[in-house]
C-alpha cells in the first residue's frame, strides 16, 4: 500500500496536467491531403466555343489547406478554410468519334466555412460548404482543325467529415465533398474523398 498510493498520486497528476485535445480545435491549423476525385462532365461553354464531353473520369488527387478554428462553445466549432489541389492522371477524353473532346484539369482551389460538433474532447464531426474554382485544359478535334484553349471553372461544394486528435496539436480526418462547378446550360460535377492530416497551433 505505501508503494501504491504515492504511483496514483503521480498518475492522477499526470493526468491532470496533460493538455486537452479539446484545446487543439481553436485557432489556426494546416495540413496536407490527398485521395479520389471523380470529375463527370456533360456540356461545356468554353473559348474555344461549346463542347459535349459526355464521359467521367476517376484520379488521384493531393493538395494543402490552412484554416482557422473558433469555439464560441464548448462543443460548437466554427472554421474558416481553403485549399489548393492538384489532380493525378486526371486528363480524360470525351465528344464523339467524329469530334473528340479532351479535358484536362491542371489544379483547383477552394474557400469554404465548417460547423463542427465535438463529440468528444478528440473527436469533431462537421459539415462543410464553399466555393470551388478549377482551371482545365480543352481540346477539340475534328478532321480539319485542332483548337485548345485554358479555361475556368467554378461553382459551390458541400460536404461533411470526422476529424480526430491523434496527437497533442496532430489530427487526421476523412472527408466527402460534391461540387457543382457548372453554369447556365453546363454540367460539371466533382466527388471527392480525402484523407487529411494536420497541425494546430
Amino acid at each position: 500500500m505505501i508503494r501504491i498510493v504515492p504511483s496514483l498520486a503521480i498518475l492522477a497528476g499526470a493526468l491532470a496536467s496533460s493538455p486537452a485535445f479539446a484545446d487543439n480545435f481553436d485557432g489556426p491549423y494546416v495540413g496536407v491531403q490527398a485521395g479520389w476525385s471523380q470529375n463527370k462532365v456533360d456540356t461545356l461553354n468554353t473559348s474555344i466555343g461549346p463542347v459535349v464531353i459526355d464521359n467521367s473520369h476517376d484520379e488521384a488527387t493531393t493538395g494543402i489547406f490552412a484554416g482557422y478554428n473558433l469555439k464560441p462553445t464548448d462543443k460548437l466549432v466554427l472554421s474558416l478554410e481553403g485549399s489548393f489541389n492538384l489532380g493525378i492522371d486526371d486528363a480524360f477524353i470525351g465528344g464523339t468519334t467524329a469530334i473528340p473532346t479532351g479535358f484536362d484539369p491542371k489544379y483547383s482551389f477552394d474557400v469554404g466555412a465548417r460547423a463542427g460538433y465535438l463529440v468528444n474532447d478528440a473527436t469533431l464531426l462537421y459539415l462543410r460548404g464553399g466555393y470551388e474554382n478549377l482551371r482545365a485544359g480543352v481540346t477539340r478535334s475534328d478532321a480539319t482543325n485542332v483548337a485548345y484553349d485554358k479555361d475556368t471553372f467554378d461553382g459551390w461544394s458541400i460536404g461533411g467529415g470526422i476529424e480526430r486528435m491523434i496527437a497533442d496539436r496532430i489530427s487526421t480526418r476523412i472527408e466527402y465533398r460534391y461540387s457543382d462547378l457548372g453554369g447556365d446550360g453546363e454540367k460539371f460535377e466533382r466527388h471527392q474523398a480525402l484523407i487529411g492530416l494536420a497541425y494546430h497551433f
